[in-house]
């Protein structure tokens, strides 16, 4: 069998055998054999080569990785989704994040009328019906929030599930959508309505929820946090709030924003050695900033500043990054000092098993797609292979 590409002559970031298993390091001497754009051969290079191929790409040095995959992603090349929920800022936001290796996204909606919420799914369904493989589905993240961690969420905007807006939330259909919530403000019927629509998934986030809260909503499908320490219920000596929640049971994908202003190292690495790669994801939370020099934008009628690499208003409320994938990575490893192996892995294979399509995308495995990209040996990204 003639393959269509062989890639070698860079280390491999390989996955465990097992789904949810922690990744070793990139190894050297490999090869991956693709047909079809499908990966169905990773063995020594000179058995690959041997097959033969269409195209044989000889990199030089640095890495192999999957692409990366960023459930979080409001804004980047200028725009944000907030501002004109159609198909071609989605499509503009998604070209300004693979310049940083990540290849797929959630386009991310922060809370907002529900007739904005609508017309920003038609456009994500409209983007993947179109055959955009890089729009995975869509993030809403409000507006069924806490006004008590509401960050720089438009308090005006907030609402409370029934069942008109289960409907709307649910209606994307054919991909993911991911749904942020407060659990504590919602009859406990109607989060699970929300979860047991098909597709749904769903994550406490901007949430004041008490653990036994986050208890009754984690046994009716609740599964996953959005970005970790950040406008949620912190640790006391007498109620473990969300974090503690999370830390304790083990049972939920955390999203983790590494931009080293969000989170302080130290609390990073604490997730990490408890939760693992296989619960932490790396997400970006980006703004319109990234892929572009500017240095400030306008959210909800207020002028925000990007400053070292994250976004805030004139008071100081952080108002989400100008992160992109690869410097997150790297922040991780080189910042924070996790293995090299398992930061590529919370930038691929856990987002991609959050959203149930860890079969298909997020780590370079026999029948995966073959969505690749070329890191240099500082973790910067050099280009889609």
């Amino acid at each position: 069998m003639m393959l269509d590409k062989i890639i070698y002559g860079a280390k491999i970031a390989l996955p465990a055998d097992d789904f949810g298993a922690a990744w070793a390091n990139p190894i050297d001497g490999m090869a991956i054999g693709i047909k079809d754009n499908k990966i169905v051969k990773i063995a020594a290079q000179n058995e690959v080569l041997e097959i033969g191929a269409k195209e044989i790409v000889k990199l030089d040095g640095g890495i192999v990785a999957p692409g990366f995959i960023d459930t979080q992603v409001n804004g980047g090349g200028g725009v944000l989704f907030n501002d004109a929920p159609n198909e071609e800022t989605i499509l503009q936001i998604l070209n300004a994040h693979k310049k940083f290796g990540t290849t797929a996204i959630l386009p991310t909606l922060i809370s907002d009328d529900l007739e904005k919420t609508t017309l920003a799914i038609n456009a994500v369904k409209k983007a993947i019906q179109n055959g955009e493989s890089g729009i995975l589905g869509i993030h809403l993240e409000g507006p069924f929030i806490s006004p008590l961690k509401k960050g720089i969420h438009d308090e005006s905007k907030f609402k409370i599930l029934d069942n008109e807006s289960i409907e709307i939330l649910s209606a994307l259909e054919i991909a993911p959508t991911l749904i942020t919530i407060a659990p504590e403000r919602h009859d406990i019927k109607d989060i699970e309505k929300l979860a047991n629509k098909p597709w749904t998934i769903l994550a406490a986030g901007h949430t004041n929820a008490t653990s036994e809260d986050m208890m009754k909503a984690n046994e009716i499908g609740l599964c996953g946090l959005t970005h970790l320490y950040n406008a949620m219920s912190q640790i006391s000596a007498r109620e473990p709030g969300v974090v503690g929640y999370a830390l304790e049971k083990r049972n939920l994908i955390c999203g983790l924003i590494v931009d080293m202003v969000h989170v302080h190292p130290q609390n990073i690495r604490l997730a990490f050695d408890v939760l693992g790669a296989c619960n932490l994801m790396l997400v970006t939370d980006a703004m319109n900033p990234v892929g572009t020099d500017d240095d400030c934008f306008m959210l909800y009628g207020k002028k925000i500043f990007v400053r070292d690499g994250s976004c805030f208003d004139d008071n100081g409320t952080l108002a989400g990054s100008a992160l992109d994938m690869a410097s997150a990575v790297r922040n991780s490893h080189f910042k924070v000092g996790i293995p090299l192996g398992q930061c590529l892995q919370m930038a691929s294979e856990t987002p991609a098993r959050f959203l149930n399509l860890h079969d298909k995308i997020g780590s370079i495995r026999i029948g995966n797609n073959a969505d690749l990209i070329h890191l240099d040996d500082e973790l910067y990204f050099q280009n889609a292979i």
